[in-house]
Order: C-alpha cells, then sequence, then structure tokens
C-alpha cells in the first residue's frame, strides 16, 4: 500500500503541474489517475478537497491576475450547479456520463484548436451558461475544468489572468461540491492520511507550473489548453475501453 500511494503523490505532482501551465485545473487528469487506485466515490471526494489546496496554491501564486467580473459572473452559477451535480452522483450512472462528456469535449477542443481565431462573444450571458455546464459536471463526474478552460480560452484571456480567475472560480465550486460529497460518505477517514501530502504536493506542483509558463509565449496558450484538453479526454476514452475490453 506505501508503494501504491507513493506512486498516486508521484502521478498527483505531474498532474497538478500540467493543471497549473494548462489552467483548468489537474482534476481532468488527477479523476483518471486516482481511479486507478481507489473507488469512484472516493475518488470524487479526495479530488475535491486536493482541489481546494491546489486552487488556494494558484490564487496565492497568480492573485494578481484575478478578474473579478468574469469570477462573479461565471461562478456563482457554477456553484449553484454543482450542488445540484453533487446531489445526484447516487442516481445517475457517472462512467457512461464521464465518457460522453469527454467525447463531447474533445470534438469541442477539435473545433477550437483549428478555428483559433474563433472566439465567445464576452457577454454575460456565455459566462453563465459555461459556469452552469462546467459546475454541474464538475459535482456530477467530479471535473469541470474542462468547460471552463474551454469558456475561458474562448474569451482570449492573457494566461496569467486566465489561470487566477479559474482558480478562483474552482474554489467555490470543489468547496461547494466538497461539503456535498462529505455529507455523502464519499471523504472516508482511512484516506485522510493522504491529505497533507497534497497540501505539500499542490504548493510544490503550482510553483513548478508557474516557472514553466513563464517560458510559455502568450500566442502558444490557448493552443497548449487545448491540446491537452484533448490529449486528456483521450486517455479518459482509452482507460474506459482498456477496462471494458
Amino acid at each position: 500500500m506505501i508503494e501504491k500511494y507513493w506512486l498516486f503523490y508521484l502521478l498527483a505532482l505531474i498532474a497538478e503541474i500540467i493543471g497549473t501551465i494548462s489552467g483548468f485545473g489537474s482534476s481532468i487528469l488527477f479523476i483518471p489517475i486516482a481511479s486507478l487506485f481507489f473507488d469512484f466515490k472516493i475518488v470524487l471526494g479526495i479530488t475535491a478537497i486536493f482541489h481546494i489546496f491546489s486552487n488556494l496554491s494558484k490564487i496565492y501564486l497568480f492573485k494578481n491576475g484575478i478578474d473579478k467580473r468574469i469570477a462573479i459572473k461565471m461562478g456563482i452559477p457554477a456553484v449553484i450547479s454543482v450542488i445540484i451535480g453533487a446531489l445526484l452522483t447516487n442516481l445517475l450512472p457517472q462512467k457512461e456520463l464521464e465518457i460522453m462528456m469527454s467525447t463531447a469535449i474533445f470534438i469541442v477542443a477539435i473545433y477550437l484548436l483549428f478555428n483559433s481565431s474563433k472566439k465567445l462573444a464576452d457577454t454575460n450571458s456565455n459566462l453563465i451558461k459555461g459556469g452552469l455546464v462546467s459546475g454541474f459536471l464538475a459535482g456530477l463526474v467530479g471535473t469541470g475544468g474542462a468547460i471552463r478552460g474551454l469558456t475561458l480560452t474562448a474569451f482570449g484571456l492573457e494566461k496569467n489572468v486566465f489561470i487566477a480567475t479559474s482558480a478562483l472560480i474552482d474554489l467555490g465550486v470543489d468547496t461547494s461540491r466538497a461539503i456535498v460529497y462529505t455529507a455523502n460518505g464519499y471523504v472516508h477517514k482511512e484516506f485522510l492520511i493522504t491529505l497533507p501530502f497534497l497540501l505539500v504536493i499542490s504548493l510544490l506542483g503550482t510553483w513548478v507550473g508557474k516557472i514553466a509558463l513563464k517560458k510559455i509565449p502568450q500566442n502558444w496558450f490557448k493552443n497548449i489548453v487545448l491540446i491537452i484538453i484533448l490529449l486528456t479526454c483521450l486517455i479518459k476514452l482509452l482507460i474506459y475501453l482498456f477496462h471494458n475490453v
């Protein structure tokens, strides 16, 4: 079990670094990684708490980049919908929903990658829609960062603003769903031993990611985000196929 945990921590660190560079958080990578070690509902609980640590680290290290208008317009709908999604976790088949989500996101990311000039209109309506969908999926299947990332990428935000604003929105989302998951019994006492290690990993991974981000030109940032989204969705689909062969 010790060896398994150390492998888990190493993969979590890699997920945090990549999640920081991409700007949409580590959950889209962390969920499939943690699912290799723990039951899916336990994964939901661990991911929510880990992401709270991760978001606090990003807010601290990128605090000068927060766009408060976007954070409020997108964050409030996201917090409302994440609670609804989290409450539905006992009623709907998460695995099937996760595969459908990954497939849809994969298609949208390909479209945006090959139509890089396309941008969403900077409207309250688009921010609210992005917040509702990303929050709901975060509560239901554990990760809505790709939808939030696609929305913020389409707004053409500067990379530091992108990361800081996304982290602030996600902090509200993860805190809300962590409360629901804990009430549902997804946070088991025997796994609390992982939390101090995950706190250190979140700080270290965010710091390393910030250093790496400084070397990435702004005009590359959008495509890097989209490519990471594509790869992680593809990995999720392959993991699902592998486990069902």
